[in-house]
This record gives structure tokens, C-alpha cells and sequence, in this order.
């Protein structure tokens, strides 16, 4: 940190720590143009190795991925670029909003504060945020993936809102049966107990309750993979706060949260048929003449630096690096000629979720000091599946100075679209989003919600100031790119099994528990007919 910083106005406080959501202070780093790793100035060695499975990515699809395979008797490599964040009671492992450091950035993002430069040292930190044309996308880093960031909304879409965005084939009637339910077992979801939620640090979230109820909006506690006894037992002051202060949006140091590393992660290497390579950066993939895959990849230190080149050769390649990346290893390899005759969807569909995040300030109410977290109520306007919207409030971590304010988070089912395109002059592929693209459902029917609720109070448009998403879906969309089981069409043994794979939005729920339960019924598929012959 430099040992002069401006000091901010209580607005630009405000605007900035809810800029990019529920992960407050990262809405203040911009990505660096190039990477501390890419010109290393000595020489590497190149090895090369070979797998059954290369499973590129560690979250939601890369998890179930790796766990089901292996139960079928499958060994599996799994790729993630980012460390393993190992939490426990009173655990240090996590960055503090109040105190960012490098731990919150990717090592090829360039940090600001208050618009000024930060000295953080190069680190393979949780965030990497990547700068589009109209649009910044925040995609995770991390043993876990975006399980390790996200507050936790583990919400199942409604049949109607569901068939309208997602091929009928799909059948939702058999994954409310089975899918959704294996989801919700495995990561132990669970709503706040009311003596959390009655409890002093949680005024805001009863205060938000409220004039839900009052606006006439339907209100309903939020599912989270969370063991609530951790808050409970912080408000008994047996641990250091991590919940009951708002401080685990950028993961939660305490513990008690059942992300995918201590889950589907943690169970598909009890097999012995998983490992996971962590600090391992994927920079292309390719087709050899023999039909299997390569992998290029590049194992750095904490710093980024690259300290091996590997090539990987594989008969089964599953991209699970979330929407953006995989996405451009995707394009990258069609327009290099890496991959040919890659469907000419891949990189189309791409969307935001429509996401929306507003900082909410109301002096007459007072949200108080400290802001319990990280979600307890939403409100799940369904009923129209063609403009169906959920809005909820996120407490706001604790900040260098109070601003008096909380964070609410919007988003729904949008038409609108952007693209992930091969940038030859940059050689490299990018992401465009089109102004507004989401302009429809915010303007008619997410932001009028929000304000109805906000009343008079102050309230700031934060993704209006800066467009972000945390909720990337679509790039190798299913029915387009892939059939609806991730397999990439014409490509024997190419699977995408993550947000690509969403057809842009995942019908007015955050994404994670749609992801996990379309890959777990991709997976049922792929054991079934795959394994033994492909695979």
C-alpha cells in the first residue's frame, strides 16, 4: 500500500467498494495490459506428460467432473491455475476487504485505489478481472473456483422460467427429481436460523425484509451452503468475526462455507483417482493428428512467474475454466487453426446474467456499524418467465472508513449478448459486450424494483458506473456449440462442462446451482455411454 492515498469522499467510498458487488473492494483493480509472467528472462524447461483425463479448471464443473469420473473408476489430472485457500477457525488464509492486499488480485491485474496505483507485488491472487469492450468480467482464481468468492445463493430456477431459456430437452421435471436435490445434498445448503438473523449485526437485513414486504414484492430467505453454526458461535464470541461482520466476501476465513474444494473436490481425491495441479495456467489447447488432445500450460510460482512449460496429451479434454476462458481458449484455437472445424458458435451467446449491483444508503434507518452476512433474505419475482428477476441485499464488508451503507444485487433473464472474438493484432481473444446489452430487463423491470424499495434513500447504480459481471455465462452454448451434456460437437472427446455452457443467463438465478446441476446430469450421460469407449 503507498504511503500516500487520497482521501475519497464518503460518495466515492461508497461507489467504489459496491462497484463490483458483494466482493466490494476489487471493484477498484483494472487488469494490466500483459502478464508479470510472460516474458520470463531465463531459460525453462519443457516437460511432457500424459492422462486419461485433463479436467482444465477446478469449480463447479470441474469439481463434479473430476468426483464422478473417478467414482466410475477414471483417473483425472485437474488444472487450476490458482492455490489452494485453506480455511478454519480464525484462519488468515483470505484477503480483508478492509485491508486489501495482493491475495485479492491475479498477478495479471494492475491494482488502483481511489484511482491511484497500488504497489501490490505480482500474485496469484483470487480475482482476475478482464477488461472488455463495455464490460468487465470477474473470473475467480482458485482451488474451489467461484465457489471460493461467491456469497453462497444456491437458488433452483422455476419450471416456467426455466423452459423458456433452456431447451426443452433438457427436462426439468427430472432434474428437480434428481439433479438440483444431489446438488443441494452435497453442498449442505441451508437458510440463516432466526437468532442469527434477530441478532444486532443483522438490523440491515431485517431492515431490507421490511420494505420488501411493504413494496409488495415476495420475500423469502436464501439458500446457502453454510453451516450457520460458525456466525452462531461467532456472535458467542468463540471466533474471530468472519460472518456476523460482512467479512467473507472474498472467502470466508472462519470456515463452515461448503465451497467445492472442501467438497466435491475434497471427495474426488479421497479416491485416489484425482489430482489436482494447482498454479497451473492453461495457454492453449489443440488437436493432434492422432485425435487426441494437447495441452499447453505453463506451472508458475506465487508471483506468476513461469517456471515450467508442460504439454499435456490427452484422449479426454474437459474445459471447465469458467465462461471467459474457456471461451478463449476456445476461439484461440479455432482461429489459430489449433482445433478445426470447431462449430461456428463458439464464442457467440456470451452473457451477463444481468447482473446488477446498487450501493443503498439510508441515514434514517441506520444499517448500523457492522453488517451481518453474507445473505439471508431475496426477493424472487418469477411469475412472467420472459422478465423474471431476483433482486437481494449483501451485507457490506467492513471498510476503512463507514459509509453508512449496504449492497443490493439484482439480476434476471436478458436477450442481450456479446462475444468472445480472436483479436489478431493482439493474438489474443477478447471479449465485447454490447452497451447496454441488458438495458430491457434493468430498465424495465430490475431497477424499478430496486428503487421502489429504496424509496427516497440514496442509491447508486454502481454496474450503471462501471459494467461488471460476476455471473459470465455462454460462449459454447449448449444446443449451439455443445449438445446439452457438454459434449463439443464434431470434436470426439472435447467437453464443456461449465457457465460456457449456459445459454446466457440461468433464468433469474445466480448461476452456481444451475452449472452444478446440468453438470451433474452431463456427467449421469457421459459415465453411462462414454466411459469405456471415449473416455
Amino acid at each position: 500500500m503507498p504511503s500516500v492515498v487520497p482521501t475519497p469522499s464518503r460518495r466515492s467510498v461508497l461507489t467504489g467498494a459496491a462497484a463490483v458487488g458483494v466482493g466490494a473492494v476489487a471493484a477498484q483493480f483494472i487488469p494490466n495490459v500483459g502478464s508479470a509472467s510472460a516474458a520470463p528472462s531465463r531459460r525453462v524447461r519443457t516437460t511432457r506428460e500424459e492422462h486419461r483425463v485433463v479436467v482444465v479448471g477446478s469449480g463447479f464443473g470441474g469439481g463434479i467432473s473430476a468426483l464422478r469420473l473417478a467414482q466410475a473408476g477414471v483417473d483425472v489430472l485437474v488444472l487450476e491455475r490458482g492455490r489452494r485457500w485453506k480455511s478454519g477457525p480464525n484462519a488468515n488464509t483470505f484477503p480483508r476487504a478492509s485491508a486489501p492486499d495482493k491475495r485479492i488480485l491475479w498477478h495479471t491485474s494492475a491494482p488502483t485505489l481511489f484511482g491511484r496505483p497500488v504497489a501490490f507485488e505480482p500474485y496469484v491472487g483470487l480475482l482476475e478481472m478482464v477488461m472488455g469492450e463495455n464490460m468487465t468480467a470477474v473470473c475467480p482464481a482458485g482451488v474451489g473456483g467461484g465457489s471460493l468468492i461467491y456469497q453462497g445463493m444456491t437458488l433452483q430456477p422455476a419450471e416456467a422460467v426455466f423452459n423458456e431459456w433452456f431447451p426443452d430437452r433438457l427436462d426439468w421435471q427430472l432434474m428437480n427429481r434428481v439433479h438440483y436435490p444431489r446438488v443441494a445434498r452435497m453442498l449442505k445448503i441451508a437458510v440463516a436460523p432466526d437468532k442469527l438473523v434477530n441478532s444486532p449485526n443483522y438490523k440491515v437485513a431485517r431492515e431490507f425484509a421490511k420494505r420488501v414486504r411493504r413494496s409488495g414484492f415476495p420475500l423469502s430467505k436464501i439458500p446457502m451452503p453454510i453451516d450457520w453454526n460458525y456466525a452462531l458461535a461467532e456472535l458467542d464470541g468463540k471466533m474471530r468475526p468472519s460472518y456476523t461482520n460482512g467479512d467473507g466476501a472474498l472467502g470466508v476465513n472462519n470456515g463452515g462455507k461448503h465451497s467445492v474444494d472442501v467438497t466435491y473436490i475434497a471427495r474426488a481425491e479421497a479416491t485416489g483417482r484425482v489430482r489436482v495441479a494447482t498454479q497451473h495456467t492453461v495457454t492453449s489447447v489443440g488437436r493432434r493428428a492422432d485425435g487426441k488432445w494437447t495441452v499447453n500450460v505453463n506451472r508458475t510460482d506465487d508471483t506468476g512467474r513461469t517456471v515450467e512449460h508442460k504439454i499435456l496429451t490427452t484422449p479426454t479434454l474437459i474445459l471447465a475454466a469458467g465462461s471467459v476462458n474457456t471461451s478463449k481458449l476456445l476461439v484461440k484455437a479455432k482461429a489459430t487453426g489449433a482445433i478445426s472445424n470447431l462449430p461456428d458458435g463458439v464464442g457467440q451467446g456470451w452473457g451477463t446474467n444481468a447482473d446488477r449491483i446498487y450501493a443503498w444508503e439510508s441515514p434514517a434507518s441506520d444499517f448500523g456499524p457492522v453488517q451481518g452476512g453474507p445473505v439471508v433474505y431475496g426477493s424472487k419475482n418469477w411469475d412472467d418467465p420472459k422478465n423474471a428477476f431476483t433482486f437481494i441485499q449483501a451485507s457490506m464488508p467492513p471498510m476503512p472508513m463507514e459509509t453508512g451503507a449496504t449492497t443490493l444485487v439484482g439480476f434476471g433473464v436478458s436477450k442481450g449478448r456479446g462475444k468472445v472474438v480472436f483479436d489478431s493484432a493482439k493474438g489474443e481473444a477478447v471479449l465485447r459486450w454490447p452497451h447496454e446489452g441488458d438495458r430491457a430487463i434493468i430498465r424495465g423491470f430490475v431497477d424499478p424494483a430496486i428503487r421502489k424499495i429504496a424509496g427516497s434513500d440514496v442509491l447508486i447504480d454502481t454496474t450503471g458506473i462501471m459494467p461488471n459481471t460476476w455471473h459470465s455465462l455462454g460462449g459454447a452454448n449448449m444446443d449451439v456449440v455443445c449438445d446439452l451434456e457438454g459434449r463439443v460437437k464434431g470434436q470426439k472427446g472435447l467437453y464443456v462442462l461449465d457457465g460456457a455452457l449456459m445459454p446466457g443467463n440461468t433464468a433469474a438465478c445466480n448461476p452456481s446451482m444451475t452449472i452444478a446441476a446440468v453438470a451433474e446430469r452431463a456427467l449421469d450421460d457421459i459415465v453411462a455411454k462414454d466411459v469405456g469407449s471415449i473416455i
